[in-house]
């Protein structure tokens, strides 16, 4: 819930910060919320968007929210100074646009609609990779599920007055999660290794945020585990990454191909095909089509998830 007045108390760090461009803080770090419920992201009944964090420096809550055009950074928690500095780029002040030229109506109007989209980065690996891993080849709902259950029992409250949230465990908690409540999680034993592998490789990995793509999805894949998809989404994220788009996903090959061709397809080859003009900016088009809910035709049966709950 959002605080009452009375309740919150003064700001560990806070400052103004003034974009050279429109600024929508939800659609900005929308991408970041992990479904409905993600006890680490909520939009209070004023638009604002409070969002904890495991940073460099420690736990830490933030509030953003554009008054008068004018970002408003408010932090709490002993990872505060270091959010509030990073707070432009969350909101996408390092995104570079050069080349970015959607040729097709549905990329002009989105780009249009959606202000670019312009990519923020976070530059919090591990935050990224462990909800990445979790929502590898199972359902949304399932995945969603999994973060909220295993966020709130072994993360730790919010700092501030950020009522009912949570911040994402510290590495040594998720590597020190028993088997059982990864199970009753509805973790698989391979997702549940491989988030185990990350979260004791955590100080490495964490490194690939300052690298370049490359060197960076190098990194990633060094864990067994993680493939490109992961990789991916966490370079979308962390890095900011424009072109970072979701190759070995199970819907979005469809949805660029239809979008960009007409031509119904599953498969990354066509994709990326598709996609080529774009190079450098192929996660862009993603997101546009994306944020633009893009119909696409669909076949064949309905996915049906396993519950490991229950095995």
């Amino acid at each position: 819930r959002a605080p009452c007045a009375s309740e919150v108390p003064s700001p560990v760090a806070q400052r103004r910060w003034r974009a050279p461009y429109h600024v929508s803080v939800p659609l900005l770090l929308g991408v970041h919320a992990r479904g409905a419920g993600d006890p680490t992201y909520a939009v209070d009944r004023t638009g604002a968007v409070w969002r904890t964090a495991r940073t460099p420096d420690g736990p830490g809550t933030v509030r953003l929210a554009v008054e008068s055009d004018v970002v408003a950074v408010a932090s709490w928690g002993p990872g505060a100074a270091w959010l509030v500095e990073m707070a432009p780029s969350w909101l996408a002040c390092d995104d570079d646009l050069t080349g970015w030229a959607p040729d097709s109506p549905v990329l002009r109007d989105g780009a249009r609609r959606f202000s670019g989209p312009r990519l923020g980065r976070t530059g919090l690996v591990m935050e990224a990779l462990i909800p990445s891993i979790l929502e590898q080849k199972v359902s949304g709902a399932q995945s969603r599920s999994s973060w909220r259950w295993l966020v709130r029992r072994y993360g730790e409250p919010a700092p501030g007055p950020a009522a009912g949230m949570a911040v994402v465990p510290e590495p040594s908690a998720w590597a020190a999660i028993p088997s059982w409540d990864w199970h009753r999680a509805g973790v698989g034993p391979q997702r549940s290794a491989t988030a185990v592998r990350a979260a004791g490789l955590a100080a490495r990995l964490e490194q690939a945020a300052s690298m370049t793509s490359a060197q960076a999805d190098a990194r990633l894949r060094a864990v067994p585990g993680v493939g490109a998809w992961t990789a991916a989404e966490v370079r979308q994220r962390a890095l900011g990454d424009a072109d970072a788009v979701s190759v070995g996903d199970a819907h979005v090959p469809r949805m660029i191909t239809y979008a960009l061709t007409g031509q119904v397809s599953d498969t990354d080859e066509d994709m990326l095909a598709a996609l080529e003009p774009y190079r450098g900016h192929r996660f862009r088009v993603q997101r546009v089509l994306e944020l633009s809910g893009v119909p696409t035709p669909r076949f064949g049966p309905k996915y049906s998830p396993h519950d490991f709950r229950g095995m």
